[in-house]
C-alpha cells in the first residue's frame, strides 16, 4: 500500500510522476538509459528511459532474447484532469489577484470549487544551447490558490447548475493586492521559488492541482479517497510489479504515457510510434532482426491499465443492467462492442485464467447500451503494436472529480495480478 499512497501524494504533475517512478526503479536496480544513445543491454538486465519529461518506459530483460520471447506489456498514463496555467496569467479583478487558466482533460468542474490548490510542473530556463533549454521541476509544496464557489443566496436561479463559464467562473484566487506587488506577480513568485532571475524564465508547463492528501475512509477503512486515483493507481501498481520483477523468461515492458486525458496524440502520448521504436531498439541490442522483433510482437500480450466505472449506489441506472462492477470485488476487465476498450473474448479469457490460478477476484465491465463511455490508450497502442491485449483497471466512483473513490483491496488485487502477468 505504501507505493500507491506515496504516489497519490507526490505525483502532482506528470513530470513529478515520472520523477517518482525513476527513483523507485533505481531503488530496485534499474539502470537509466538515454533515448538517443546506443544501448548496451545485458541478459537479465533491468533498464528504464525517460524520452520526455512526462513519459517513462521500463523493461526487464529475460535470460534469453529471441523471436519466441514472451513479450508482456503494461501501459498506463501519468496525466490527470486539472488546470493548466496560461502564459501571462496575471489577472487583477478589483483588489483580487487571480490566475488565467484553462482546463486540462475532462474534469468534473463543480468538484474543484473551494479546494486547496498547489502549482506543479516544469519551468524552462535559458541555456547555452538554444536547442537544449534547461528544465527545472517546480512544486509550490503548499496550497497557494483556491476557486471560491458562489453562495447559493447569490445564485438562486442556477439551482443545480453543472455548466460553467471556464474563462470567468473558474479562475483561481491567489490573494489580495499588496502595494509592493508588481503586475507580473506570478513570474516574480516563480523566480523566488527557483532562485533564478526573471529574465532566465522562458516558458513553463505548470498546473493547478488538488493538494488534498489520500485517506482511507469508511467503517472498515478500505475505501480510498484521494485526488488522481485515475490513473496514478495504475501507475503505482505497474511500478510495484516492475520493481519485484526477476529476469525469468518474459520481456516485461512498462509504458507510462502522458496526454491520455486529451487524446494521446503527442510525442509522449500512446498515439505515437515511440514505443514500437523502443521495442525494436531492445531487440537490436540482442542482434534480433526487424522480422524477429515483429514475430515477438505478434506473440506478445498488452495490458492497458486504467480506471473503470463501478456501479454508483445513487445512480444504478447509469450502469449495465446485468454486469455489475462493485468496489472491493476485484479488478475489472473492460469490454466494448465498439472497441473503445481493447479486450476481446480471447484476451478476456487470458485475464480470467490468470486470476483464477492465483485466486485474484475479477469483474467484467460493459457500458450501459447507449452510453459509450471513454476510450483508453489500449486500442490506440495496438494500432502501432498489433498483438493480443486487454483493458483492465481499478473500479472507482467519482472518476475525474477533484477527489475520487476506490477500494484499497482492489488495488492490492491489481498489483498482485500485474506481478503474475509480468513474471
Amino acid at each position: 500500500m505504501q507505493k500507491i499512497i506515496e504516489l497519490l501524494s507526490q505525483g502532482k504533475s506528470p513530470c513529478h510522476v515520472t520523477e517518482w517512478t525513476g527513483k523507485q526503479l533505481e531503488g530496485a536496480g534499474y539502470e537509466e538509459l538515454k533515448i538517443q544513445e546506443s544501448w548496451q543491454l545485458a541478459a537479465g538486465g533491468k533498464y528504464y528511459v525517460r524520452p520526455y519529461s512526462g513519459m517513462v518506459v521500463a523493461f526487464s530483460v529475460p535470460e534469453q532474447m529471441n523471436r519466441k520471447t514472451a513479450l508482456r506489456l503494461m501501459f498506463a498514463h501519468t496525466d490527470f484532469p486539472c488546470f493548466k496555467i496560461k502564459p501571462n496569467p496575471e489577472v487583477k479583478t478589483k483588489d483580487y489577484w487571480q490566475l488565467n487558466v484553462e482546463p486540462y482533460g475532462g474534469m468534473l468542474k463543480n468538484t474543484w470549487f473551494d479546494r486547496p490548490l498547489g502549482i506543479y510542473g516544469k519551468v524552462v530556463l535559458e541555456s547555452e544551447n538554444p536547442f537544449v533549454p534547461k528544465v527545472n521541476l517546480f512544486g509550490s509544496e503548499e496550497p497557494v490558490a483556491v476557486i471560491p464557489s458562489l453562495a447559493p443566496h447569490l445564485n438562486r436561479e442556477a439551482g443545480g447548475k453543472q455548466e460553467y463559464d471556464m474563462q470567468r467562473e473558474l479562475l483561481p484566487l491567489l490573494g489580495m493586492e499588496k502595494e509592493q506587488e508588481k503586475e507580473d506577480f506570478f513570474l516574480v513568485y516563480i523566480k523566488k521559488k527557483l532562485g533564478v532571475e526573471a529574465s532566465e524564465i522562458l516558458s513553463y508547463d505548470l498546473f493547478l492541482t488538488n493538494m488534498d492528501e489520500p485517506e482511507l475512509i469508511g467503517w472498515d477503512k478500505t475505501l480510498l479517497s484521494s485526488p488522481r486515483i485515475d490513473n496514478l493507481a495504475s501507475v503505482a501498481a505497474i511500478v510495484e510489479a516492475m520493481c519485484e520483477k526477476t529476469a525469468g523468461e518474459s520481456l516485461a515492458v512498462a509504458g507510462l504515457f502522458d496526454n491520455e486525458e486529451i487524446g494521446s496524440r503527442s510525442k509522449q502520448g500512446a498515439d505515437s510510434s515511440l514505443m514500437r521504436d523502443i521495442i525494436r531498439k531492445i531487440g537490436a541490442a540482442f542482434g534480433m532482426t526487424e522480422t524477429e522483433v515483429n514475430d515477438m510482437l505478434r506473440g506478445g500480450f498488452l495490458l492497458s491499465v486504467d480506471g473503470a466505472h463501478a456501479v454508483h449506489p445513487n445512480y444504478t441506472n447509469k450502469s449495465d443492467i446485468t454486469n455489475d462492477v462493485i468496489l472491493g470485488k476485484g479488478i475489472t476487465v473492460k469490454t466494448s462492442a465498439s472497441q473503445r476498450y481493447l479486450s476481446d473474448s480471447e484476451a478476456t479469457a487470458v485475464v480470467m485464467q490468470l486470476c483464477k490460478k492465483a485466486d485474484i477476484p475479477y469483474q467484467v465491465q460493459v457500458n450501459r447500451s447507449g452510453m459509450p463511455g471513454g476510450q483508453t490508450l489500449g486500442p490506440i497502442a495496438v494500432s502501432y503494436l498489433p498483438m493480443q491485449g486487454a483493458d483492465i483497471g481499478l473500479p472507482m466512483l467519482a472518476m475525474h472529480s477533484a477527489r475520487e473513490l476506490a477500494d484499497i483491496r482492489d488495488y492490492h488485487a491489481l498489483a498482485s495480478f500485474l506481478k503474475i502477468f509480468s513474471a
